[in-house]
């Protein structure tokens, strides 16, 4: 799994949150649309995901990933001091529902929220969309 600085299994919070040069606490999008830069995230990556570090659900829908094999790009908004609640907010307009995170990309569209990324899971269309996005491999 990919993290901005810490790696996932030290459950340490993150100070910085960038990926491949790109912060999203960085000077360079202060006035960019929290959904142009939630987009814009989202398509850097085969799989990203919007979490919470303390959700319950963010840390299954992260366990699923790894356990898949897969190498999920997460980005821990709470850890976002300057940002993550606007792009909650964001999100929660997204999905239209009363919860944020966890919020999962794959090959930069939007799978959804924890119910469709199982129900994905489940009926077997998940791996198929992770093969596309060349997140899984076999």
């Amino acid at each position: 799994m990919h993290f901005q600085s810490e790696p996932w299994g030290s459950y340490l919070p993150t100070r910085s949150v960038s990926v491949s040069g790109v912060s999203i606490g960085g000077d360079h999008d202060d006035n960019a649309d929290p959904l142009e830069r939630i987009e814009r995230l989202a398509s850097e990556n085969a799989v990203v995901i919007f979490s919470i570090s303390s959700c319950c659900m963010c840390h299954a829908i992260k366990r699923l990933f790894c356990g898949m094999g897969v190498n999920p790009t997460v980005y821990e908004l709470d850890q976002d001091p300057r940002r993550g609640k606007e792009m909650e907010k964001a999100l929660m307009r997204l999905l239209g529902t009363s919860s944020p995170v966890p919020v999962v990309f794959v090959g930069g569209k939007l799978v959804g929220a924890m119910d469709r990324v199982m129900a994905s899971h489940i009926n077997g269309s998940l791996v198929p969309l992770l093969k596309d996005a060349g997140a899984l491999w076999l």
